[in-house]
Formats: structure tokens, C-alpha cells, sequence
């Protein structure tokens, strides 16, 4: 059953050797008149590295950390949640095809807490099973995949290969860690910041809901965490 899986699944497969050493090397290029490859062999100072980073961060200077690009592994996750990650603008998506990909039985799907509090699981469970017969029974009729998949509903679970520098990355925490945003993308988004963070815990101070960062809340709607500012 889907809701016995540990959703979503989320895994960082790539990311650079040494994040904070090509930030700096980066940073000090635009302030030195040495070869960018020696400010990054003789740089061995973490404590003097992140001071400087600290420093051109807080100044707003960001695109020096566009060097760095992190790849992650997703899956379990509703359909509904990858529409709204894939309009971080500045990420890369490979996501399975629901137009060469056929399901087979019942597909995977996500069931929101508060359908399952609202006591509709079992009419929602029902109702997906329903869907997938009748999705079957469309491709055993020759209904080919890209055209079948219109009955497949939102909550129906993809997989996706993301990448995005830490610029992107840093606004996406900002953003989808807030409360105001979907319950499931959150967890998502949380999973990707603490495996980040594992390899980097500098990282931390970064890798925050928005309100953290500006220290107010600029939603319409706060959940009190930090005072409004709108």
C-alpha cells in the first residue's frame, strides 16, 4: 500500500566535493587580482573561508553561489506537489512520463491527513480504485498511455530526477518551508535541506523559512513564528 511507504523518498546524489571552498575561491576573484586556481589551492582556512561567505551573502551578492549545483532523487510524491515544485523557474526536472510509463493495477497514490481525519479514506481509497480499473480497462482497449493518463488524478505519486544551484535552492527552503505552503511539499523540501545540511552544516543558517531570514513575516497570512510586516 502507498501510505505504508516512508513518502516521499528523497536522496542527494550529487553535489559539489567542497561547497564552501568554491564560494569563497569565487567571492575573492572578484576582489583579487591573483588567478582564481591559486585563491582556490592555497585556501585551507574553513573558519576564514566562512567568515568571508558570511560576509558577501549578507551584502547581497548571490550569484556567487550559483557554482554550486545539487542533484536530488525523488519519488512518492502526488502530482499535485511536482506542479507546484516545477515552477521553481530555475530548476531542472526529469520526471516520469505518464505518456510512456503505463500503470499497472493500482497505481501509487497520496492520501492528504486530513482526508484520512475527515473519515473519507475509505470512500477516497474506493474511488482510486475505481480509476485505476477503469484506466486499465481503457489501455486493454487499445486507449494508448498519453491518453489514458487523463483519469489519473493529482494525488497520483511521481518520480523526478531535480537539480538547482545554491541560489535556487536557498529560495526554495525560503519559500516552500513556510507554513502557508502544501503540507506534503514542505516535508519534501525539509527532506532536501537536512541532507544538505548533513554534508554542510554551515548550511543551516540558510536553509530556512523566509521569515528566518528576514526576521518578519511578509504573508498575508502568519502563523505567529515571527511578528508581520506587510
Amino acid at each position: 500500500m502507498t501510505q505504508e511507504k516512508e513518502f516521499p523518498i528523497v536522496n542527494l546524489i550529487s553535489m559539489p566535493e567542497n561547497p564552501l571552498k568554491t564560494i569563497y575561491a569565487a567571492c575573492r576573484t572578484c576582489y583579487s587580482a591573483d588567478y582564481p586556481i591559486n585563491i582556490w589551492e592555497n585556501a585551507t582556512d574553513n573558519e576564514k573561508m566562512l567568515k568571508l561567505v558570511k560576509r558577501v551573502l549578507a551584502s547581497g551578492h548571490h550569484s556567487t553561489i550559483e557554482h554550486c549545483q545539487y542533484v536530488f532523487t525523488i519519488s512518492g510524491v502526488s502530482r499535485a506537489c511536482t506542479h507546484q515544485l516545477v515552477r521553481h523557474r530555475h530548476m531542472s526536472f526529469s520526471q516520469k512520463s505518464q505518456r510512456y510509463v503505463t500503470e499497472k493495477g493500482l497505481f501509487e497514490y497520496i492520501t492528504p491527513n486530513t482526508i484520512k481525519k475527515a473519515g473519507f479514506e475509505a470512500e477516497y481509497d474506493e474511488f482510486m480504485n475505481k480509476t485505476a480499473e477503469f484506466y486499465e480497462k481503457m489501455i486493454n482497449q487499445g486507449i494508448p498511455a498519453e491518453d489514458a493518463r487523463f483519469v489519473l488524478p493529482n494525488a497520483a505519486t511521481s518520480s523526478l530526477v531535480a537539480s538547482l544551484n545554491l541560489r535556487e535552492f536557498i529560495h526554495l527552503a525560503n519559500i516552500r518551508l513556510c507554513t502557508n505552503a502544501q503540507h506534503e511539499i514542505r516535508i519534501m523540501v525539509k527532506k532536501m535541506c537536512d541532507l544538505a545540511i548533513e554534508k554542510d552544516s554551515w548550511l543551516a543558517e540558510y536553509l530556512v523559512p523566509k521569515c528566518e531570514a528576514l526576521g518578519h513575516c511578509d504573508e498575508i497570512r502568519g502563523c505567529g513564528r515571527k511578528p508581520q510586516k506587510i
